[in-house]
């Protein structure tokens, strides 16, 4: 197969963000600090020492398609896109037609994350967009070193990762399905990318990949979530950092049959079936209570300016007077919460470089 090629599928799925998070964890100190407050705050969550989101938030997308013209292929059309919006919608929602398929033991832990996603309408400049981007490039694919992340590295510039999620479509190479970027690291490479053929379920879209689930996948890991076996290399002596997935031993590939066992985790195996596995897209159809926990964690903490950007979005009802109400709490706590984790990571930087100086961080 040629380096173009996009006839042919990766026969695995794989995915490249512990890759990038490990070299993050040994390039950047303050990647370091921001990771541990970050996980810090998780664990508040997960112990219920804050409140329950329970709107729904709708996260601006835009898609940077970067195609080689020497593949027209690359450039996916515009159905193929709204495809993947769809599937997203349908996951992060519980809404998703198959969601039925999960083991009845497991189907009380399906979580609605309350997380919805829309093409951008607005480009940063507040002009109207239809939210894709469309680049060529003279690369003939990319790997996990985000250089499709920058039109310097033959790619598509990010649009401001505080306010869009960024998603970029192009040829991988390596069976590489795609990667994403874990909350805490630059803002100029925040994102997702995935393999054109494995993005939506139309067009160029390949099984066993053919159903946008790599794409549920990362940005799932772009809300902080882990593999769900904790990428131990089967040593069964890390998780996910989640008490309601079962720990097993590594990923699970293909189409599995219930239960698989593995780490002691009888009678109910491995929840394969958690998009946060590596099986084929029609075996995957469920995030589990835990995982929407971690996901607010992280919404209302790094990613809270996408909430707060919500908030100031909805108008607000005209009162009797022709005056506009004041906006309810959420957007004050928020705004306080954003402060204060500012604030966490500052001093975890600081006590960092005292340990590297040999000065007290006070």
């Amino acid at each position: 197969m040629s380096e173009y090629g996009a006839s042919q599928p990766p026969t695995r799925d794989l995915c490249g963000t512990m890759l990038v998070h490990r070299r993050l964890l040994n390039e950047s100190m303050t990647y370091r600090a921001r990771r541990n407050t970050i996980e810090n705050r998780a664990l508040q969550y997960e112990r219920g020492r804050r409140p329950v989101r329970t709107n729904v938030v709708t996260l601006p997308v835009v898609v940077h398609v970067v195609h080689n013209p020497d593949a027209p292929e690359q450039n996916i059309g515009d159905e193929q896109i709204h495809s993947q919006i769809t599937v997203l919608n349908q996951d992060f929602r519980a809404t998703n037609p198959d969601v039925g398929n999960v083991p009845p033991v497991w189907k009380p832990l399906v979580t609605d994350a309350l997380i919805e996603f829309q093409l951008a309408m607005r480009d940063p400049n507040g002009d109207p967009t239809d939210g894709i981007i469309r680049v060529e490039t003279d690369q003939p694919s990319f790997t996990w070193d985000d250089a499709v992340k920058a039109s310097a590295g033959g790619g598509a510039d990010p649009w401001p990762s505080d306010q869009y999620l960024n998603l970029w479509v192009c040829q991988l190479r390596g069976g590489l399905l795609g990667y994403a970027q874990f909350p805490g690291g630059p803002p100029q490479t925040d994102g997702v990318v995935i393999l054109h053929s494995a993005f939506g379920t139309t067009g160029t879209a390949a099984p066993p990949f053919d159903g946008g689930r790599t794409a549920t996948h990362e940005i799932g890991h772009w809300l902080n979530l882990y593999h769900i076996w904790g990428d131990d290399d089967g040593g069964c002596t890390t998780d996910d950092k989640v008490a309601d997935t079962p720990n097993q031993a590594g990923s699970n590939t293909g189409v599995p049959t219930f239960p698989r066992v593995t780490c002691g985790n009888a009678p109910d195996g491995d929840m394969f079936m958690n998009y946060m596995d590596y099986t084929d897209d029609v075996s995957m159809f469920m995030f589990t209570k835990g995982q929407g926990t971690r996901m607010n964690a992280c919404l209302e903490g790094t990613r809270a300016s996408f909430l707060v950007a919500q908030e100031v979005r909805v108008p607000a009802a005209v009162g009797h007077n022709g005056a506009h109400p004041a906006h309810n709490g959420e957007v004050e706590r928020l705004l306080h919460d954003t402060e204060r984790l500012t604030r966490e990571i500052l001093n975890d930087v600081r006590s960092a470089l005292g340990m590297v100086t040999g000065r007290s961080s006070g």
